[in-house]
């Protein structure tokens, strides 16, 4: 994703061979090769500064999210709770129902 923004590549700084003179390498070129390293560190460096702010957004996004999470749960356990409160006592009702049922007989008429 990022490699197209980056002219070299470790391989290609390990497998530079510069033309030798009759004093040794060519400055010109050596300078040049240099040149366009120091701009790949300077594109690596901002790539790096970039993914940084990107990392601190998404874990400030985390905890919100975390937040509401908590938040929707602790909301779901107090409805939950409610609701199974309504079903208990729909069933103690019942159950009374069916008690009156037995002791008064099954069926008044």
């Amino acid at each position: 994703m990022y490699q197209e923004r980056l002219m070299l590549t470790p391989k290609d700084i390990l497998e530079k061979e510069f033309k030798i003179d009759t004093r040794g390498y060519r400055p010109q070129e050596v300078d040049k090769y240099l040149d366009i390293i120091i701009r790949d560190y300077e594109e690596m460096d901002a790539i790096v500064k970039e993914l940084d702010t990107d990392k601190k957004e998404l874990i400030e996004e985390n905890i919100a999210l975390k937040k509401e999470l908590r938040a929707l749960r602790t909301k779901l356990d107090v409805i939950s709770e409610s609701s199974s409160n309504e079903v208990t006592n729909a069933d103690l009702l019942r159950r009374i129902s069916n008690l009156e049922k037995i002791i008064y007989g099954k069926e008044e008429r």
